[in-house]
């Protein structure tokens, strides 16, 4: 089980961004939130196992006709006692 701090950069926000981020990491089984930051960037906190993740983040880095995703960094953190993932 990992956790990580994710930051994605781009056309990533009033596009559903957030909604789509949701809803794959609901069909993989993962935990944690996504929300708006102030400078335009979206923040995500996902937990799950590795292979369930590093699934989620690519497609959410493919992007759609309205999303684009131009960078996404992340760090691994500490893992939290947590059910579900969440739109913030």
């Amino acid at each position: 089980m990992k956790r990580y701090y994710v930051i994605f950069e781009g056309r990533v926000q009033h596009v559903g961004f957030r909604s789509r981020c949701y809803q794959i990491a609901i069909e993989h089984g993962c935990t944690g939130y996504v929300r708006n930051m102030s400078n335009g960037m979206v923040e995500m906190q996902i937990q799950g196992e590795p292979l369930q993740i590093e699934n989620v983040l690519l497609k959410i880095e493919k992007g759609n006709q309205f999303i684009r995703v131009d960078n996404v960094s992340r760090k691994e953190i500490a893992l939290q006692n947590e059910k579900r993932f969440l739109i913030l």
